[in-house]
């Protein structure tokens, strides 16, 4: 079954080559596009699509607030970024927003593919860049380890080294390689970590991870910055 797209640009050039490149795969069906972040919300609420791709600097609503939009109306449509921008601001906006990925224009067809295979599982999908902005940035400010301002629950080292390493980007088998532990204990120390957080997939854990709040979230209260990031390796 094919995974059905919309993909949001301002830039007719740029959005018709995307949705023609894109619809070529054979696992891909591109629905609809949209030239802003108004008409994305439209056309997601036409087609329901299972990802959209959505750029971010745009007129008349732009992608940040269309992402937050789409996904308090739609919770199973996944939103992948593909903007110009990595700053730290974009980046934290559209993923407190909803984003489940985020990618740069530098990107090329088969990432952008594979973001969106990844999204459409519900898995959290970042360019390695925006990996590194993310883990620097919670380290740097103070972000809370509880993104959700709630009460902090208390994971165990192990969890927690667990937990890092699904904010850095690593799938099971690549975790259970990392710690030297089976696929079968990983999977059960995140089955804890997610009953103990509250969390619902593995973008949920991204987030966490990265002290960013989710949409609708309230502020973070400050707690201890990038808590569940520092836990060293054994």
């Amino acid at each position: 079954m094919s995974i059905t797209l919309v993909v949001v640009d301002d830039q007719a050039t740029i959005r018709e080559a995307l949705a023609v490149m894109l619809d070529l795969d054979a696992d891909v069906d591109v629905v609809g596009t949209a030239s802003n972040g108004a008409q994305a919300v439209a056309v997601v609420a036409e087609h329901r699509p299972d990802v959209v791709l959505m750029d971010l600097n745009m007129p008349v609503m732009d992608g940040v607030e269309a992402t937050g939009r789409i996904r308090q109306a739609n919770p199973d449509v996944k939103v992948v970024v593909l903007t110009t921008f990595d700053d730290d601001e974009s980046i934290l906006a559209a993923l407190q927003a909803g984003a489940s990925g985020y990618l740069t224009k530098e990107a090329d067809r088969a990432t952008i593919l594979q973001a969106v295979r990844t999204a459409s599982f519900g898995q959290a999908v970042l360019a390695p860049e925006v990996q590194l902005r993310l883990l620097a940035l919670a380290t740097r400010t103070g972000r809370a380890a509880d993104p959700a301002g709630g009460p902090m629950v208390t994971l165990t080292a192990r969890e927690q080294e667990i937990l890092r390493l699904i904010g850095e980007g690593l799938r099971n088998p690549e975790i259970a390689a990392d710690l030297v532990i089976s696929e079968a204990t990983v999977k059960t120390h995140i089955n804890n970590l997610f009953a103990k957080a509250g969390l619902h997939s593995r973008a949920d854990a991204v987030r966490y991870a990265l002290g960013v709040p989710g949409p609708g979230a309230p502020p973070a209260r400050g707690k201890q910055a990038g808590a569940n990031l520092r836990t060293p390796r054994r």
